[in-house]
């Protein structure tokens, strides 16, 4: 258990003491993909779902939950980021969205929770708001592609 950060010798959780750490630039990207049905894809892009423009809303609540990962993961620090895309990618297949992120912040510690909280809220997003249409929607793979700090 001595790798896990988040559990202390007597194997209890805790959350990770980043106060001797530095202020630094960070950033992370995720990605993910929601397969969907053409049809599906298809409404979306022309605009013709019951509950509005998906992608948008989408996007939206990407960048929202980002900014609230410390409130749903109990042992990530709170943070303020500075920075969150959440863009959206059809494959030419038309058989998914591929939605990835980027977060970036000056802080103690990294952002890849924050980038895969964004990019999983955005694709189930997508998910609530074309559910009626939609039965077989399946999220998958997603998985942070990069972190830095400078």
């Amino acid at each position: 258990m001595s790798d896990l950060t988040h559990i202390n010798a007597e194997g209890d959780v805790r959350m990770v003491d980043v106060s001797v750490k530095s202020v630094q630039n960070r950033e992370a990207m995720a990605r993910g993909e929601i397969f969907l049905a053409k049809a599906t894809l298809d409404a979306i892009e022309s605009g013709d779902t019951a509950k509005g423009n998906v992608l948008a809303t989408a996007r939206l609540a990407g960048i929202m939950a980002a900014k609230k990962t410390g409130e749903l993961i109990p042992l990530c620090h709170p943070l303020s980021v500075t920075h969150v895309e959440v863009d959206f990618e059809i494959s030419d297949s038309r058989d998914r969205i591929m939605i990835t992120s980027l977060v970036r912040i000056s802080a103690k510690t990294g952002v890849e929770m924050e980038a895969l909280t964004a990019v999983s809220i955005a694709a189930l997003t997508i998910y609530d708001m074309c559910k009626a249409i939609d039965k077989e929607m399946v999220i998958s793979d997603v998985k942070v592609t990069s972190k830095t700090k400078r």
